[in-house]
């Protein structure tokens, strides 16, 4: 199948306009779809299995004059091409490399939620040359957190308060990813993530998230592996991804540091972005 002309434009801000870029990225077994908006260095955003490239609406428009800010939906999630029975992690990062390339970015930044840890973590053991800084916020990607020397008690304490939280939210119609703070005290918040999310229902996220914990493997050795520089952001309050490992596989990192955002669950950078882009925006700004 032939992928249609990218569709150019200006999109405004308060002191002008920024060049806007949408397309899709013809890939073995469908297209990616993916928007570019800015200029400057690049930002690429990865979502997280409730997402696609709309997640990061509070992220584009603080960094667009600063930088190219390119979002985009993994395989298998619209309004990229569903692809039958689903997509399988282990296809992110090319896709994540392709991409870069067909943008022909030299200068990148990644920004990775939970499932697009998969895509970062994966592209950043490569030690591409473009890749100068890395934030991996509430996950490991295919970093096992349970790799971590001396994390068996803090993860074990962690799963049983997450699990019974999980059943909590689960019973009271609360999305998990979201969390029951974000649910109470910012519901327009909540619905609107929860939209985002059911842009995807037909797809089986339940054999997305086994792929998942399946390629889930690496350990410390992999994580000494990468050199780019990268920040761990955390929720106090996550009870999808075990936030009190982050400090730990970020001393393992080379260049690794970690971060957390107080009152806030498993998707800070929607329920937080004010705190969640204010790190962000430090941590590359000390990349130079």
């Amino acid at each position: 199948m032939t992928a249609p002309a990218d569709h150019r434009t200006l999109f405004a801000h308060a002191n002008g306009s920024v060049p806007h870029t949408r397309g899709f990225l013809p890939r073995p077994g469908g297209r990616i779809y993916y928007e570019a908006t800015g200029d400057g260095p690049a930002i690429i955003f990865a979502h997280g299995l409730g997402g696609n490239h709309l997640s990061w609406w509070q992220q584009v428009p603080t960094f667009y004059t600063q930088y190219t800010c390119v979002t985009f939906a993994h395989r298998g999630f619209a309004p990229s091409d569903p692809i039958p029975g689903g997509p399988h992690p282990r296809d992110y990062a090319d896709d994540l490399a392709a991409l870069i390339a067909h943008l022909a970015l030299t200068d990148v930044r990644v920004v990775a939620q939970s499932m697009g840890g998969w895509s970062a973590v994966e592209y950043a053991l490569r030690q591409p040359p473009a890749l100068k800084g890395m934030v991996l916020a509430a996950t490991s990607g295919t970093l096992d957190p349970r790799s971590v020397d001396g994390s068996g008690d803090a993860l074990e304490a962690w799963t049983q308060a997450a699990t019974a939280k999980l059943a909590d939210c689960r019973q009271r119609g609360i999305h998990v990813a979201a969390g029951p703070r974000m649910a109470t005290e910012q519901p327009a918040q909540h619905f609107l993530y929860a939209a985002i999310d059911a842009m995807n229902a037909a797809l089986d996220k339940e054999v997305v998230r086994q792929r998942l914990g399946e390629t889930r493997g690496r350990g410390l050795d992999d994580a000494r592996r990468i050199s780019v520089p990268t920040l761990f952001i955390t929720g106090e309050e996550d009870i999808v991804f075990p936030s009190v490992i982050a400090p730990r596989l970020a001393a393992a990192l080379p260049k690794g540091r970690a971060a957390e955002i107080t009152a806030a669950g498993h998707s800070a950078y929607f329920e937080r972005p004010d705190q969640f882009n204010r790190l962000v925006h430090h941590f590359f700004a000390d990349l130079g």
